[in-house]
This record gives structure tokens, C-alpha cells and sequence, in this order.
């Protein structure tokens, strides 16, 4: 749903509608009320920050000083998110007229990459699902290629996916016999069906079991393999290890030789293991990206790629006809690097208690940043054109640059040189050519230089989602995952390359700020956390901190604060949102601002100090009974001993102390009220978003409360903190 009335016209030339037009645009009716209450705005954040500095050199003292830096933050970003709100777009795509004009044979060869890195916290058997949902698109078999990274060089994932190049056979051509349109396995008979399908689920359970059962074991015994199999090539894998093994590529399926049950061709289905040696640096995932480019290019070499991570199945079987909608159209193709669809997420319980839909950076600033030069790459639900990561210069056709896929010794022989770890010294690879090195965000930093090089990209985002993954259901999970974000946003941010430099000088003046939005994530913890402790501390201390209620400023403060979390909720609403998923969005906003922004920020610094190194860690998608239970109730699980549960519980306990202080002091002190009503409002406030975490700190039993340990620290540091600011007078 959308609240805005556009009128959609033609990207390119003409604005009357033709068969040849395959996509259209649309521009928000709501750019001109963007622009106006920005205005205003921008007036009254100067007039806070004149009023602020006033106060601070009338009456110097440390809390106005972070009262004053915490404020400039947030003009700070605030002013850089207007970008999204300068020109939103909404785009429509139109696939059947595009197959009428190309005709299938038209139609470029596409290469999917898959990666993975860690079997147990990535199960196999969802890779595997992934990757049948990609090989069943609506796409003519004999230019669909499916690359499978596996960089944690498990015999298991290996396993999988023989077993899974077996099961294709059959599901193929029950997906498009029946037309399914959820053609992940997992996903369609979690749907409960029935009838017909009952034989095909006993297939998919029997393979599931056996892959299960491989993992657990920690190896691929005899009894698992089926007639023919030479047990000798699961030998080689009892000395690897994640980070020391020679390169591994098999050739799966291969479309030339190999057909499904009714006699139609199959799509090549690659495994690919790159080589790893503790004494090269890998790169993370866009060294595994980086790998999967030159592999596919010497067996395949495709001019377009598809991304998607290991939990991301296609929703959508016409998906690649949607991107090249876009890719194929004379007007854009020149310079058009990607198209990138939104992150969606199935198994999100009824309000979204995580904020897993990530709404605001994956369809909201996405859409304000296509009208600009384009939305930044997710690193999953991406078509990316081909040239755009070897520095080629347009091409007259897309079609023209794939090769037949070849599994030929030789062609092998190149394609494990290319693998190798070694291979990339001396090279352009991550600073020139392909996925770009020097950030945990290898997607954000990726885009950001490509858009810097003059290319630019289309948000695509249809009706019904084109992709579907599975967002951390774990409240520890989501935070490291948000930390590791914010540590490599930050490298991009104080780097040579950074938006705020070289993004306004090489993009332009509204994407590199639209960029600088994003690097500087971190920053936020300067104000969320000063807001989130320091007036609950003074109004305990009985020291005012805001004007009085009668004072003609106080209502500046209450502009500010409704108009901003009003935009916000008709944003949200805007994009299908509804008020309890807003609700829980803006309360992982302040959560995250205390713990993984601030924890972030802490790590980047000392890393750049040489005190230490950010780790890349994988997001588990793996949870218990117990834990999926707690989660689809709508319960907070705070069951692990965590440092981000340390913050999060001292934060709650300051301002449920202040809350009930101030409260006490309301009914019994005359004037106190009109005197501090807005240090109780923030009281009130942050209480009622922290009351999850007073649930796990007191009141529950079950396996999700807050450790003892860990709610005793809080209330400690906590104490610590009163105790500083009456001693030394704050």
C-alpha cells in the first residue's frame, strides 16, 4: 500500500505508454510536503542547537556539553537522511512485454551465486533449498548456471548438494507442472500440502534426513552414499579444516549432458570450495564472491549474476525477468550496474519484536536513494550486470558475451588456478575489479565505488516478494550481526574512500551524503545514549536539564520530538508497516543505539588504535524448540551471558529509578512537575520501550530471562553511575 498519488510515466525518452516500454516510474506526491517540513525543520534544529549553545556559555557543566554534542549528532543525520525524502520513487516492471520483444532465445545467460560459510550455523539442507529455487526459475535451462560457495570446506555441503542434484530431477518439473510459485522445497511443504505432492515430500524428507544426519555425524559415512558414489572424494576431507584446504570444484549438473525426469535439460549446478591457507587473507565473503567471478567466468561467464545468501529462496519465479526489465533497456543498460531487490523475511512473528524486516534500510531509503543514482546493494536479491565489476565499458548486447558451459579437464584446471588463494597477489581483484575489499560490508562499500565510477542501479520491488530469507530470531543474534555491520560501515566512513569526501566529489553531492548516512551508523550511540541515561540521572539529582513547561522553548522540544516520530510512523505505515512492527522498530533503534552502535563504535576505535581486529562472525540461523516458541509469542530472549545485555539492563534499571523517583517527586513536591516534566517524560518513555527487559531481568522463569550475572552487573553499573554523578555534582 502506498498513501502517496503518483502518475506513472516512462524511464527514458518518451512518456506515451508502447509495447516496447518494459518498466515505468513513479514519483512520490509527497516530495513537495518532504521538502517544506524540511524546511521548517532545519529552522527549528537551529534554533535548538542556538538556544543549546546559549545555555552552554550562560552555564557551563558536562551535561550540557552532551546535551549539545548529542544534539548537533542528530541534526547531523538528520540532515544527511533527508536524501531519501528528496525524491522517493516506486518503479513497475512489465515482463511479458519484454518477452514478446526479446522472445526467449533473446534472453541472457544468467550465473546465481550462493554462498555459505559455516554448516552449523548455516544448515546445508537450507542452502540446498536456495539453490532449487533458483534453478527452477522461469528462465530457459540451457543459460542458468548455479555457483554454491562453500567457505567453510565441508564434505557435508558437498554432500548436500549431490543429493540435491539427484532430487532436482523430480522437482523441477513438479514445480512448473503444477506452477508452483514457492519453489524452495522447505518453503512449500512447510505450507502443508497435500494430494499429489505427498511422494515428492517423502523424497525431499528421505534427503533432508540423510544431510541431517551427515551434519550431526560431523562427516559422509558408506551408509549414506548412494550406488556409484566413490566414497574416496569425502576421504580427501578428513585433513581440511575451515581455514586450510586445497581448491574443490565439482561439476554437479551440467545442462549439455544432464535432463530431469521428463527429458528436459537441467541448469549446471557448480560446487565451488575455494582454496584457503591461514597464511593468505581471505577476504570473508567478498573474497568468496571474488573466487565465484573468475570461476564462473572461465565455465560459464554469464553477463549477468544473481546474489543471493544461503537462507535467501526465490518467492518468485519470474524474478530475472523483472531485473531485465531493467538490464535490457537501451536507455539504461550502459551504464547500469545492478538491480537490486528488497531483503524480505518469512517466519517473522506478528510485531516484528527484533525489527527483522529492517523496513527503513531495505525499502524506504532504498526507494529515496533510486531516485538519485540508486539504491546501495544488499549483498542478496541482486542482478548484477557483469562488466560492471571488470571496469568494461558498455557492450552492444548482453546476450553476446556468455560462452556454452564447459566441465572439460582444461577448463577445470583454469578454474581451480583461479581458486586459488594465491591467485589474487599482484592483482586489481577487490580494489579495482569485482567485489571491493577493505570493508565487513563488502556490498555497501561495493556499490558506494561503483556508484563513485559512474554507474548507477534500480531498486525493483513487485508485489510479491521476489526473495525471501530468514532474519535472526535471536535478540544477541541480531545485535553481534548489527555490530559487525556498524564496524564495517565505519572503515568505509574514516577511510580515503569516504562518503562525506569522496563520495560528494566522485557520485554526487545527495549520494554521498545518502552514503555518509549509512557509514556513520555508529555515531548514533552518542545520542541514544546520552538520552537514553543522562536526563534520568539528573532528574534523580533533581537537576533540570530542559526548560520549564511554561518557557516558549519547551514547545520547540515538542515539535522536534512529534514531528519526528510522526514522519516516521506515516513512513512506515506508508510501506505496509503497521503500528505494532513500528513500535518495535523504533525500540530496536534505541536498543541497538546502547549496544551494538555503541559497542561497534568502541571496537572500530580500538581497532584503529592497533588494540584489536574485527572479526567476521556468522549470523546462526539454527535455533531450539524452546527458543522459536519464545519467539513467536512475542518474548524477548535474553538468555545468554552478553556484554549488549549489560548496557541494555543498566540503561532500564536508571530509567525505571528515575521514573519511579520522579513520580514519587510529582505527587509530593509542588512546581516539580512543571519544573522537570520532560526529563520524566523521557523517563516514562524509554521505560515503556524497556519493558521486555524488566520482564527478563524480574519477572520471568523460562529459558529467556536475563542471566542472574548479568542483571546484577546492571543493577550495579547502574548504581555506579547514580553514585558518580551526586559525587562529583554533575
Amino acid at each position: 500500500m502506498h498513501i502517496s498519488i503518483s502518475v506513472w510515466v516512462r524511464v527514458g525518452v518518451e512518456k506515451k505508454m508502447t509495447a516496447k516500454t518494459f518498466h515505468a516510474l513513479r514519483v512520490s506526491s509527497f516530495v513537495a510536503f518532504n521538502r517544506a517540513h524540511a524546511f521548517l525543520y532545519a529552522l527549528a534544529i537551529l534554533a535548538l542547537l542556538r538556544h543549546r549553545l546559549a545555555c552552554l556559555i550562560s552555564s557551563p557543566s558536562l551535561p550540557l556539553s552532551a546535551l549539545f554534542l548529542a544534539d548537533l549528532v542528530l541534526a547531523v543525520m538528520w540532515v544527511a537522511s533527508q536524501v531519501f525524502r528528496w525524491r522517493p520513487v516506486s518503479r513497475q516492471e512489465f515482463p511479458d512485454r519484454l518477452l514478446r520483444e526479446v522472445g526467449s532465445d533473446g534472453l541472457p545467460a544468467l550465473d546465481v551465486f550462493i554462498c555459505t560459510a559455516d554448516p552449523h550455523k548455516e544448515p546445508p539442507i537450507s542452502v540446498v533449498g536456495t539453490a532449487l529455487s533458483a534453478m527452477s526459475f522461469d528462465y530457459p535451462t540451457d543459460r542458468l548456471s548455479i555457483y554454491v560457495s562453500d567457505d567453510g570446506g565441508s564434505a557435508v555441503t558437498l554432500f548436500a548438494f549431490m543429493e540435491a542434484a539427484r532430487f532436482a530431477r523430480h522437482w523441477l518439473p513438479f514445480c512448473k507442472q503444477n506452477g508452483l510459485l514457492e519453489r524452495s522445497p522447505d518453503a512449500y511443504f512447510r505450507s502443508n500440502k497435500g494430494g499429489d505432492s505427498e511422494k515428492m515430500k517423502m523424497m525431499y524428507l528421505t534427503m533432508k534426513e540423510k544431510v541431517e544426519t551427515a551434519l550431526e555425524r560431523g562427516y559422509v559415512s558408506n551408509d549414506l552414499l548412494s550406488s556409484g558414489e566413490d566414497d574416496e572424494l569425502f576421504e580427501r576431507w578428513k585433513g581440511f579444516t575451515r581455514h586450510d584446504h586445497p581448491s574443490v570444484i565439482q561439476v554437479l549438473l551440467e545442462g549439455s549432458k544432464d535432463s530431469d525426469i521428463s527429458g528436459n535439460a537441467l541448469p549446471n549446478l557448480i560446487y565451488v570450495s575455494r582454496e584457503k591457507r591461514r597464511t593468505s587473507h581471505h577476504h570473508f565473503k567478498a573474497g568468496a564472491l571474488n573466487a565465484l567471478l573468475r570461476v564462473s567466468s572461465t565455465m560459464s561467464h554469464a553477463p549477468v549474476i544473481l546474489t543471493l545468501d544461503c537462507d535467501t529462496y526465490c518467492s518468485d519465479p519470474r524474478s530475472p525477468l523483472r531485473a531485465l526489465c531493467y538490464l535490457l533497456d537501451p536507455a539504461l543498460s550502459s551504464n547500469l550496474a545492478f538491480v537490486q531487490f528488497p531483503q524480505r523475511f518469512y517466519g517473522i512473528n506478528k510485531n516484528d519484536i527484533y525489527g527483522g524486516e529492517i523496513k527503513r534500510l531495505y525499502t524506504i531509503t532504498a526507494r529515496g536513494k533510486d531516485g538519485i543514482l540508486g539504491p546501495s546493494y544488499f549483498g542478496s536479491g541482486c542482478f548484477i550486470s557483469r562488466r560492471c565489476l571488470q571496469g568494461i565499458p558498455s557492450s552492444p548486447s548482453l546476450a553476446q558475451e556468455a560462452r556454452v558451459p564447459s566441465s572439460s579437464e582444461s577448463v577445470l584446471r583454469k578454474a581451480h588456478e583461479v581458486a586459488g588463494c594465491t591467485y589474487e597477489l599482484g592483482t586489481k581483484w577487490g580494489s579495482v575489479m569485482g567485489f571491493r575489499y577493505g570493508s565487513l560490508v563488502e556490498d555497501y562499500y561495493t556499490s558506494f565505488r561503483l556508484h563513485c565510477e559512474g554507474w548507477r542501479s534500480v531498486f525493483c520491488n513487485p508485489v510479491r516478494p521476489a526473495f525471501l530469507g530468514d532474519a535472526p530470531k535471536s535478540l544477541n543474534d541480531v545485535l553481534g550481526q548489527c555490530k559487525r555491520w556498524c564496524v564495517g560501515l565505519l572503515e568505509v566512513g574514516f577511510s580515503r574512500y569516504s562518503p562525506l569526501t569522496f563520495g560528494t566529489t566522485n557520485a554526487s553531492l545527495l549520494a554521498g551524503l545518502g552514503y555518509a548516512y549509512d557509514a556513520f551508523w555508529g555515531i548514533w550511540c552518542i545520542p541514544v545514549t546520552t538520552y537514553g541515561l543522562l536526563p534520568q540521572l539528573a532528574l534523580i539529582c533533581q537537576t533540570p536539564l530542559f526548560p520549564k513547561v511554561s518557557d516558549p522553548w519547551f514547545y520547540l522540544y515538542v515539535y522536534l520530538f512529534t514531528a519526528a516520530y510522526g514522519q516516521d510512523l506515516v513512513e512506515f505505515l506508508a510501506d505496509d508497516g503497521t503500528i505494532g512492527r513500528w513500535w518495535s522498530d523504533q525500540r530496536m533503534w534505541m536498543i541497538k543505539g546502547v549496544t551494538a552502535y555503541l559497542f561497534g563504535s568502541i571496537q572500530f576505535a580500538l581497532k584503529k588504535i592497533g588494540i584489536s581486529a574485527a572479526e567476521f562472525n556468522v549470523t546462526s540461523k539454527v535455533m531450539e524448540d524452546e527458543q522459536c516458541e519464545r519467539y513467536e509469542r512475542g518474548a524477548f530472549d535474553l538468555g545468554v551471558q552478553s556484554p549488549f545485555f549489560v548496557a541494555l539492563g543498566t540503561v532500564a534499571v536508571v530509567n525505571l529509578s528515575s521514573l519511579v523517583v520522579g513520580i514519587a517527586r510529582a505527587a509530593t513536591t509542588e512546581g516539580f512537575l512543571h519544573e522537570q516534566f520532560a526529563q520524566l517524560f523521557l523517563s516514562g518513555f524509554v521505560a515503556a520501550n524497556c519493558w521486555p527487559i524488566y520482564g527478563a531481568m524480574f519477572l520471568r522463569s523460562d529459558g529467556g530471562r536475563m542471566p542472574r550475572t548479568i542483571t546484577v552487573i546492571s543493577l550495579t553499573v547502574a548504581g555506579l553511575l547514580l553514585m558518580g554523578f551526586l559525587v562529583f555534582d554533575v
